[in-house]
């Protein structure tokens, strides 16, 4: 069997390429200086392992003797993971997207010699793309200089600073309950009222939404951000989006009813809905939203965490080369593995021959709770929960032996990350002493697996080693997020130090003072044509607005007046924005909405901190950070306040705290006075 060079690469995507006759290089030097010597066009075709089309563009293209023929002869390609290079994936997005041509992957881009990019497009059938590549091979050769110019002109179109190409100044640097209604009312006009989530298809949950209208509920009330909030969540939990049967959320729903979705499972998106779904249960108390976190960490332990302690990336969307196939089901297979209870789940999940799908076959999809939408089709009794779980079950184990979508077993820095967060905020509101281990696990997979020198994270780990490959701002981001997290959930110190180590290391490294934003690669890593910023959120969260709050809450938790006033110049930078157009910035938006009120800083000193901080998480109060030790400690907020035979609660506003209490009762009176 023939191979190319990505045969001694260790990313699931490069390997699915590793056989095509397209002569693939890796990115790096090699290529680079085969296209500067023979100055030939560079192709670089970027994409991941879970992604359906890049698969269908492989079997059509790259598999094609004939079609890779005339790549090899004309140009250096180049295959490039965007999961384990964010920089590349950033740098040429951005200039397709300034051509005017909308992204997505397969992304494939053109280059000069010099890496610069003058074309670029998504997904072509193997006929337009032939003709495609043609028709760029002809531009190289007979029209060089203009090329060259427009190259030039994309690659100086990124240097501009985000300041200036956003129109971002300093505003004031103080937020208030009215700008968080201004923000609120911004978001309001793009809901979908009806579905839940967002008011267009395709459907993306975009977590970081309900994130701040979770802290704008606790600062308001709203009574329209709660209705809101839970139509989405439910209709997110009840949708085709998450696997009825074995738990999790795909990446995204393809149509506006959260029906079908493009079937991968993403690490990142269950680690924040992990977060998301375990504040909105302590708001709530919704048996669904606890039922959904419960099912999601167990398909994490089952299928997604490695004997080291790391979480896998994602599985694939496609299984037997067709998407969703694992996942759905004719009437025929349903009948047989049901036999008896198959009238009933049929009427539960409109089943039918035809399929509720496509091509005969059905998908599980509910818009109302399993008893409700029994109660509607006359089929609830007495003991349909149990039924009902029994029957789920009996599908679980009959799906299991299927062929299963491929897993793409590479371990993310910035996705382990999200999920230890997701991990802590599981543990905040259930106790569960499984999510806490799995997540103290998780850290000390990245502490010894990923970082080196004490402060430097690495940011991809595949067969039993750190690739060489820095970390990038969104794997700071996350980890210091994750450790802040875990600190808060165990009162254990190492975290909270390793965290501040990480913190220091990004404002050294990445921090640039004439924009006043953080780059997104570090200034030792490897030189491109443009170092990026990621100022917007989208589905993950922008790794600029997670420093933002990651300084704000170090700041608070050890007193470092520097990182607070660090994350305020970040935010106010965004002020108008986020009260013109908070779309596009709601995880600011998060932030913003805990500043216009004083944050709760709570301390709890004394032997039974743990059991009292687990009764104070059972209050709905996310603008609080918790500190704690059964003993002594050197953290400012600890430090004057010495064990005794006796717990006290300490809860404080802008380091004024006041009379230490017993219960956390009398605790939560204390905060709610703010």
């Amino acid at each position: 069997m023939t191979f190319n060079r990505l045969i001694n690469e260790t990313s699931p995507y490069l390997l699915q390429h590793a056989h095509n006759p397209v002569d693939w290089y890796p990115w790096g030097e090699e290529a680079l200086r085969k296209a500067t010597s023979e100055n030939k066009p560079i192709l670089v075709s970027i994409g991941y392992s879970a992604c359906h089309w890049c698969h269908v563009m492989e079997r059509e293209s790259f598999e094609n003797e004939a079609v890779a023929q005339v790549m090899n002869a004309h140009f250096v390609c180049i295959k490039v993971d965007r999961e384990e290079r964010p920089d590349l994936d950033a740098i040429y997005m951005d200039a397709v997207q300034a051509m005017g041509v909308r992204g997505g992957w397969p992304l494939n881009v053109f280059l000069m010699p010099n890496a610069k990019p003058f074309y670029g497009l998504t997904y072509l059938p193997p006929q337009n793309w032939v003709q495609l590549i043609k028709s760029v091979r002809d531009g190289f050769e007979n029209h060089y200089e203009d090329l060259s110019r427009s190259a030039d002109g994309f690659a100086d179109n990124m240097q501009l600073l985000e300041t200036q190409k956003y129109s971002l100044s300093t505003d004031s640097e103080s937020f208030t309950i009215a700008d968080a209604e201004a923000m609120f009312a911004q978001l309001e006009a793009h809901f979908d009222l009806e579905k839940g989530g967002m008011n267009r298809a395709p459907k993306f949950m975009m977590p970081s939404i309900y994130k701040f209208l979770l802290r704008y509920i606790a600062l308001t009330k709203s009574p329209q951000a709660l209705t809101h909030l839970k139509l989405s969540l439910d209709r997110i939990a009840l949708g085709g989006i998450y696997d009825h049967l074995g738990g999790g959320w795909a990446r995204y729903s393809v149509d506006d009813e959260w029906f079908i979705p493009h079937f991968e499972k993403m690490l990142y998106d269950n680690g924040q809905l992990l977060s998301i779904y375990s504040e909105a249960y302590v708001l709530t108390n919704s048996e669904l939203y606890k039922k959904r976190v419960y099912e999601t960490v167990a398909w994490l332990r089952r299928e997604m965490t490695s004997l080291a302690g790391g979480f896998y990336a994602a599985l694939d969307a496609d299984s037997e080369g067709v998407e969703g196939k694992f996942y759905v089901w004719t009437q025929a297979e349903l009948q047989a593995a049901l036999g008896s209870d198959f009238d009933w789940f049929a009427k539960l999940y409109n089943i039918s021959a035809d399929g509720n799908w496509e091509h005969g076959m059905n998908h599980l999809h509910l818009t109302e709770s399993p008893a409700e939408t029994a109660k509607k089709c006359n089929i609830w009794h007495s003991n349909f929960d149990r039924q009902y779980q029994n029957a789920l079950q009996k599908l679980f184990e009959i799906r299991t032996p299927r062929v299963r979508p491929s897993l793409d077993d590479k371990v993310l820095a910035s996705w382990n990350g999200l999920m230890l967060k997701g991990l802590t905020d599981a543990y905040r509101a259930f106790g569960d002493e499984n999510f806490k281990e799995l997540a103290v696990q998780n850290a000390g997979f990245i502490q010894q697996k990923m970082t080196i020198e004490g402060a430097q994270l690495m940011h991809s780990y595949k067969a039993n080693q750190a690739k060489p490959i820095k970390g990038f701002l969104e794997d700071y981001a996350a980890v210091i997020e994750g450790y802040l997290g875990l600190y808060q959930v165990s009162f254990n110190e190492t975290w909270l130090h390793q965290a501040a180590l990480l913190l220091d290391y990004v404002i050294a490294n990445f921090y640039d003072p004439a924009d006043e934003f953080f780059f997104f690669t570090d200034q030792n890593a490897e030189e491109l044509i443009a170092r990026k910023k990621e100022i917007f959120d989208n589905v993950i969260p922008a790794s600029n607005s997670i420093m933002a709050h990651n300084l704000y809450t170090a700041g608070l938790l050890l007193n470092r007046a520097d990182w607070l006033e660090l994350s305020d110049l970040l935010l106010a930078k965004l002020k108008n924005t986020l009260l013109t157009d908070s779309q596009w910035v709601t995880n600011w938006a998060a932030l913003a909405t805990m500043r216009a009120q004083s944050t709760a800083e709570v301390a709890i000193v004394g032997p039974a901190a743990e059991a009292l901080r687990l009764e104070l998480e059972r209050q709905f109060a996310p603008n609080k950070i918790m500190l704690g030790t059964t003993h002594s400690s050197a953290l400012p907020l600890l430090q004057d306040k010495p064990a005794t035979a006796e717990t006290h609660i300490y809860v404080c506003f802008d380091k004024t705290c006041q009379l230490p209490v017993k219960t956390a009762a009398e605790a939560f009176v204390q905060i709610n006075k703010i």
